[in-house]
């Protein structure tokens, strides 16, 4: 652990160690990642790690003190043609400066990172013998998602119960589809969108898949095909274990505080069973 009274790193400090972890190179073509605004020569003692940059987290990081915030999801993804202080984005950029701190983000590069988001996921999951879902390199544990093998095997009525009592609370919490009895030993995981993944997780023989914002049509026509069980979280659940091991990460190389937003900013804020 590092020495708490030592001199604070600065921003650039913390971006290249950061760069050097999650290189940008491995982030895809349409992402937006890396330092987004801040002073490289800002001293930094307290960071929090988020999900989503939005302006209940940035509250969150002036409350703490924070001097820089490592998100996952880029605040600008798209092209604007404007940050004014009247546009959504533009209020957050406006009360970023103001408030001096700075903006990072890792997003597909961390996805496909060894250690990365999808390890963190497997890791609640208590997961092992893993190994890339989609591999980015022949040979290597680099690549999107993850396959393991379940402490017990576990019927998938069982084993949603279980990913819903380990994943963090969400108004939506888990939804399975497949046959309940469906016994699961082999479990790919994913965070964040996955149904893209969804003949990879097939390929890879595993009897159930975990992702978000899985589509009626492909999740459908996949079950159909006879693919694996599928298991649907809240994106923001099945990205935020990762905020925990960045944090863990960077208290290990600085002598900073790393914090950890625990705010669900999943959009879905109620969920009710139909006809009850």
């Amino acid at each position: 652990m590092t020495d708490t009274a030592a001199a604070p790193p600065t921003v650039r400090a913390l971006v290249d160690a950061l760069d050097a972890r999650f290189p940008r190179a491995w982030a895809e073509q349409w992402d937006r990642v890396g330092l987004v605004l801040g002073e490289f020569d800002t001293p930094v003692r307290t960071v929090l790690c988020v999900v989503d940059c939005v302006p209940e987290t940035v509250e969150e990081a002036v409350a703490a003190g924070a001097s820089l915030i490592v998100a996952h999801h880029p605040l600008l993804l798209k092209g604007v043609s404007s940050v004014a202080p009247d546009t959504y984005k533009g209020r957050i950029v406006h009360r970023l400066i103001k408030a001096d701190i700075a903006l990072y983000v890792a997003h597909t590069n961390a996805d496909v990172a060894d250690p990365g988001v999808s390890d963190a996921l497997a890791a609640r999951l208590d997961l092992v013998n893993l190994r890339p879902l989609v591999p980015a390199e022949p040979g290597r544990g680099r690549g999107i998602g993850r396959v393991g093998e379940l402490a017990a095997a576990m019927p998938l009525a069982e084993l949603t119960t279980f990913v819903a009592r380990r994943l963090p609370a969400t108004a939506g919490g888990v939804r399975a589809a497949g046959d309940p009895e469906r016994l699961i030993r082999t479990l790919a995981v994913c965070g964040g969108a996955g149904d893209s993944f969804l003949a990879a997780a097939g390929g890879a023989g595993a009897d159930a898949y975990l992702c978000a914002d899985l589509r009626h049509h492909p999740a459908s026509e996949h079950l159909a095909a006879g693919g694996p069980a599928l298991l649907d979280a809240a994106h923001w659940a099945t990205e935020r274990p990762w905020l925990d091991a960045v944090a863990g990460w960077l208290h290990a190389q600085f002598p900073v505080t790393a914090l950890v937003s625990d705010l669900d900013t999943d959009p879905w804020t109620v969920h009710a069973v139909s006809g009850k």
